[in-house]
């Protein structure tokens, strides 16, 4: 599945993946009625306290809260109300 947080890659001992450029920040980008584009690696932090990552080049953030794999996109928002 795309963005799956299981496909996390090893991280080094500061915490970094591998190519990660340390302070390099990251963009998002914004669609109308679809998810948040950022690209990766990344980690999230839900509201519950708990953290999720993914090392993929770039992830689809849920931003309808119809994902079934919250806080990734599965596409849900397309699927009419």
């Amino acid at each position: 599945m795309p963005n799956d947080p299981s496909d996390s890659a090893a991280r080094d001992s500061a915490g970094q993946a591998p190519g990660a450029a340390a302070g390099r920040a990251r963009r998002i980008s914004v669609q109308r009625r679809g998810p948040l584009l950022v690209e990766g690696p990344v980690e999230i932090e839900l509201e519950d306290g708990s953290t999720v990552s993914s090392d993929r080049f770039r992830v689809a953030l849920c931003t309808c809260r119809r994902s079934r794999r919250y806080p990734w996109c599965d596409t849900s928002h397309r699927r009419k109300a």
